[in-house]
């Protein structure tokens, strides 16, 4: 799927070793090893910068916002910025940014807004492929509006979403298609823009679950086609906040949950409540991390620059991890190969042991990874193993050769 901007500035290789130095948590050490931490898809580690732009907040410009005083229009400028940042992550504009405690609260929060103008018989579109966070509120809808759930399923062989049973999911009825851009248990990258084209034609609107793309591949949310899109800046190496980016002729048009003298405007009649302003300075924070990896003359072509160089060492790094799982005696690996489109997100399973066992056998010898079902247990379900899980290894922009020839190394000598 090609949403980045046409014009990137080329790419120049990012250098690892500096990158690593800005990570304090890649200190770490189990006994004599040092950690590689291979569970990004679960949470990515934090740079420095990130932490000090939320303590400066903190301790510094602490308010609550729209007062007359000196540190609550601080607050505003802080969260102005914030927008304008997520705007730039996400190709979107700063008005169509809100913020909110984790995008799985956020879709609740918008399903339960769109739902208000559905009635019975109306259809929604999910895949067996997304997480449950892009399931669990449609059907939560379908439950209070008599709204009926259209399942599509995948191939469990290669990972990848079953396109005729998308097609034929979409009805005169359909008023919504929910789909995750990549999945966060096998790395898969869904080609969004042709399921919202399928969306489109049919008038429905497309909802589009990019937590597990954004690290990977930077967003283009009007190119893919979406009419809103989530995800969380915890993903992409900063605190845990949710964000939720919609056209705002939808927003300020949805019946949304909200306290009367709360705003009508997008994006803050999106959220409820006081914000948690020192995570949305640290997810500005972020991204400007990430831009400050890139060349370029303005943010959005600083981050397409550093994320076109990163997808290339990426792709190498995980050819690099497949091919020497593969080579494994017992291990099964699951999801899409190298070579189709994919995250840098790898899972696999060994025959004669639980993933459990395997993640607690590596973690002594430094090597974080995680396993179970990653909350998109319909997909472990598919795959045969509801019981026991995969072992997922994500690679982020820290991860190097080394690390990856550590990891192949432990999981040989498991067999």
């Amino acid at each position: 799927m090609t949403v980045s901007p046409a014009a990137a500035p080329r790419a120049t290789a990012p250098d690892v070793t500096e990158i690593r130095r800005r990570f304090p948590a890649l200190e770490r050490r189990e006994g004599p090893h040092p950690v590689a931490y291979f569970d990004g898809p679960g949470g990515t580690q934090v740079p420095a910068a990130v932490a000090e732009a939320m303590t400066e907040y903190l301790l510094r410009h602490n308010a609550n916002t729209h007062w007359a005083y000196p540190t609550s229009r601080e607050t505003d400028e802080v969260i102005a910025a914030s927008r304008s940042a997520l705007a730039d992550f996400t190709g979107g504009a700063p008005d169509e940014i809100a913020f909110g405690a984790n995008m799985t609260t956020l879709t609740f929060h918008l399903a339960r807004a769109l739902g208000r103008g559905w009635a019975p018989e109306d259809e929604v579109v999910v895949t067996d492929l997304d997480h449950h966070a892009n399931i669990a509120p449609w059907e939560a809808v379908a439950r209070e509006r008599g709204v009926t759930i259209r399942r599509v399923g995948f191939d469990p062989a290669t990972g990848e979403l079953d396109w005729p049973g998308l097609e034929r999911a979409f009805g005169p009825r359909t008023r919504l298609l929910a789909i995750g851009a990549a999945s966060n248990a096998l790395g898969t990258v869904t080609d969004v823009p042709r399921a919202a084209a399928m969306a489109h034609a049919v008038g429905a609107l497309v909802f589009t679950d990019a937590v597990h793309y954004a690290p990977h591949r930077l967003l283009d949310v009007r190119a893919m086609g979406a009419d809103f899109a989530a995800c969380s800046a915890y993903k992409f190496y900063g605190p845990h906040i949710g964000v939720l980016w919609g056209r705002r002729g939808l927003v300020e048009a949805l019946d949304v949950p909200k306290l009367q003298p709360a705003p009508e405007t997008s994006p803050e009649r999106l959220e409820t409540g006081t914000q948690n302003h020192e995570g949305i300075a640290g997810a500005r924070a972020a991204v400007d991390f990430l831009a400050s990896l890139g060349s370029g003359a303005g943010r959005r072509e600083r981050l397409a620059a550093f994320y076109a160089a990163e997808h290339q060492r990426a792709g190498a790094l995980t050819a690099r991890l497949w091919n020497g799982l593969r080579g494994i005696p017992g291990v099964t690996l699951h999801g899409p190969p190298p070579g189709r489109p994919r995250t840098s997100t790898v899972a696999f399973t060994m025959a004669g042991r639980p993933s459990r066992s395997i993640a607690e056998a590596l973690a002594p010898l430094g090597l974080y990874v995680s396993n179970g079902d990653f909350y998109a247990s319909t997909v472990i379900e598919r795959l045969g193993h509801a019981a026991d899980g995969l072992v997922r290894v994500g690679l982020a922009i820290y991860s190097t050769d080394g690390e990856v020839d550590r990891l192949l190394e432990a999981v040989a000598s498991l067999g």
